[in-house]
């Protein structure tokens, strides 16, 4: 047998099978019972310290220039 067909037949079954399990891996840990409050974390990264609304592009300028000096 030619190398191109024995990885044929290796990527037609025992890959394929390793790939489905590696993916069903993946959502059984990304969906495990302990990572809810990881995912409500990561969900509120957008929102953290935001306790006002923006400021005008004047301040955040002027903020920015203080910042560099």
């Amino acid at each position: 047998m030619d190398s191109y067909s024995v990885l044929r037949e290796f990527a037609d079954s025992w890959f394929l099978i390793g790939m489905v399990a590696l993916f069903v891996g993946a959502v059984l840990w990304a969906f495990r019972p302990g990572a809810s409050g990881l995912h409500r974390d990561a969900a509120a990264i957008p929102f953290r310290n935001e306790d006002r609304p923006a400021a005008d592009a004047k301040a955040v300028r002027a903020t920015a220039k203080d910042v560099r000096s």
